[in-house]
């Protein structure tokens, strides 16, 4: 995260495998040539770009109903992305400035849940507040990110058809005849300026392979999403042939070569890669990691040209600058320098037009999610239960549990103990005692993940939650106990599950694939032994692979395509009150030499 008072430039120059951090500022990648004395004149081309917006508008925090601000004091939204844009584009007037997005954009706030699944446009018809807003910046392109599926292809498909401009996406297929599935590609005929040439921009869009698994059951039999690598190779080409005169990518992938899925699928962060092992790009606008990288430089490995990439943050916090000088020599265009800055939305207020143009629906959005629909006995908060076992966990396992259990009565898998996997996606969600609203069951599961189940051993469990505790640093004995710096800055909050149904330990002391010290059935000190047998009720998103958690990838034997924070706000209401006495099972703890941590 960047502070407003001083933003790091995060600047690298890759060949090879190899990146080295270029010291000092960076002069741009090629000499640009001046005009006068025999030399060609040059132009310039500005290219501003976003990434994984995640259905973010205003700079508002639905979950605390109030003005968006953390601790870096960032701001969010897109109505801020639009200011910049428009300070932008009327300091160049008359120049060229394109605006591009590289995805993540229908999902992620209360506002896009609302008219995904509350009030759906597939049914009302209702144009998309993301739609809404971007349609009032008039970008150029966007891609496709892994989360425009979430609601299935009629929706993605309708907030398309809504959108002014093309959504890109040329790595994802129609399942049978492998032709395109959405836009592979645009060429844009821009001008440079009084007297020049025209200038002709290929823009490409890759799309996140992940999809297939995150998404498997909107998109099985119908899309297949091949490896983002091999399209660039196929597209670069073809977008040369036909004009283009320089060539940028907008990929939905991350930069460090790592899939959370392993091989099942091709990588799902390959942006680095496309630079060094395809010729003909000039840069990459990439986002999916939520990084902000401000300029980096990757030489491609067959003609040593250095291709520029920036990824900028999440949620409209920032805004990527491209900028390339150009010159015209013997009837083509030539990049002769290019730099990427990072422009941060907490310096502009929102733009009034984007205001005006999805105000009425971000008021519909706050009405529905103060509704109160339960009262809590006391105040429940996650803060803590990353490292404690809280009750706001349990709840959100006690609701999984009692639907899945129900769904097997009556089945061959009714004598099973039915376990239950949460993940403390959020330090900062709160009931609190007294009413509890919509928002504050949303602010506990933020995702828009749906319930299903598996059959996993005794052993399967055990390698689980050995894969689940690397989440943890080491701790030697006698090391003071820090809450604030216990786990590994490498594993994100929502890649630690814990587990329902069973009681364990996990001995921090140890090394990972050794912390489960105690794995015992519940309420008993009889040990799991590994053939052991148990209904797991988990989230599609783990049980489709992400995390790349072992044994959890299997035939469901519940998956009735109920979300689960829509559970948990049916189970509240239905109870009227939220009581932890309810669900408060305190069933695993974190240990050091068989001591209890906290």
């Amino acid at each position: 995260m960047t502070s407003p008072s001083g933003m790091p430039s995060r600047r690298q120059l890759l060949t090879g495998a190899a990146a080295a951090v270029v010291a000092g500022p960076l002069v741009a990648a090629i000499p640009a040539q001046a005009a006068g004395n025999g030399q060609p004149q040059t132009y310039d081309l500005t290219v501003l770009g976003t990434s994984d917006t995640h259905g973010n508008v205003f700079n508002w925090d639905y979950y605390r109903d109030k003005e968006y601000d953390d601790s870096a004091h960032n701001d969010v939204g897109v109505a801020k992305v639009a200011t910049l844009v428009n300070q932008i584009r009327a300091e160049r007037k008359g120049k060229a400035t394109l605006v591009l997005d590289a995805g993540d954009t229908i999902q992620g706030t209360p506002l896009a849940t609302f008219y995904a699944k509350q009030e759906p446009i597939t049914s009302t018809g209702e144009r998309h507040p993301m739609a809404r807003a971007m349609n009032v910046i008039d970008y150029d392109a966007i891609t496709l990110g892994n989360h425009e599926f979430n609601y299935g292809l009629p929706l993605l498909d309708l907030w398309i058809r809504q959108l002014g401009f093309p959504a890109l996406a040329a790595n994802a297929v129609k399942a049978r005849s492998g032709k395109p599935a959405f836009t592979p590609y645009v060429i844009k005929k821009v001008s440079l300026g009084h007297g020049a040439p025209s200038l002709r921009v290929g823009i490409l869009g890759l799309t996140n392979p992940g999809v297939a698994i995150w998404d498997k059951a909107n998109v099985e039999g119908k899309l297949r999403f091949e490896d983002m690598i091999a399209t660039a190779a196929k597209y670069v080409p073809i977008m040369r042939e036909r004009g283009a005169d320089i060539v940028l990518i907008s990929a939905h992938g991350g930069d460090n070569g790592v899939s959370s899925y392993g091989d099942l699928l091709p990588n799902e962060n390959p942006t680095a890669l496309i630079a060094q092992q395809v010729p003909g790009i000039d840069a990459i606008l990439f986002g999916h990691a939520h990084n902000e990288v401000v300029e980096k430089f990757v030489a491609n490995e067959a003609t040593g040209e250095l291709v520029l990439l920036s990824e900028p943050s999440k949620w409209g916090q920032r805004v990527t600058r491209m900028d390339f000088t150009l010159s015209r020599e013997r009837g083509r265009w030539k990049v002769t320098a290019k730099h990427a800055t990072m422009l941060n939305t907490n310096t502009v207020v929102e733009d009034p037009k984007v205001v005006a143009a999805v105000k009425a629906q971000h008021d519909k959005t706050v009405a529905y999610i103060n509704q109160v629909v339960a009262t809590s006995v006391v105040e429940l908060s996650a803060e803590k239960s990353r490292y404690v076992d809280t009750p706001i966990l349990d709840f959100i396992n006690k609701v999984q549990t009692d639907t899945v259990a129900a769904a097997m009565a009556g089945t061959s898998y009714a004598g099973l103990p039915v376990l239950s996997i949460s993940a403390p996606f959020s330090r900062t969600a709160l009931f609190p005692a007294g009413d509890v609203k919509i928002k504050d069951l949303a602010g506990l599961y933020i995702y828009d993940n749906t319930l299903e189940a598996v059959v996993l051993t005794g052993a399967e469990v055990r390698a689980y939650l050995e894969y689940s505790a690397k989440y943890f640093r080491t701790l030697a004995p006698g090391a003071p106990v820090d809450p604030a710096a216990i786990s590994e800055p490498t594993v994100p909050d929502y890649n630690y599950d814990t587990f329902s149904g069973v009681d364990y330990e996990i001995d921090i002391s140890k090394p990972v694939g050794q912390r489960i010290t105690v794995l015992n059935h519940a309420g008993t000190t009889t040990p799991v032994a590994d053939a052991d047998q148990f209904v797991v009720a988990v989230n599609n998103y783990r049980r489709s692979g992400g995390g790349g958690f072992p044994g959890i990838v299997k035939t469901q034997v519940y998956n009735e395509q109920q979300e689960i924070r829509q559970l948990l706000i049916d189970w509240a209401q239905a109870k009227g009150v939220i009581d932890p006495a309810d669900f408060s099972q305190q069933n695993w703890k974190l240990v050091r030499e068989g001591v209890p941590v906290f």
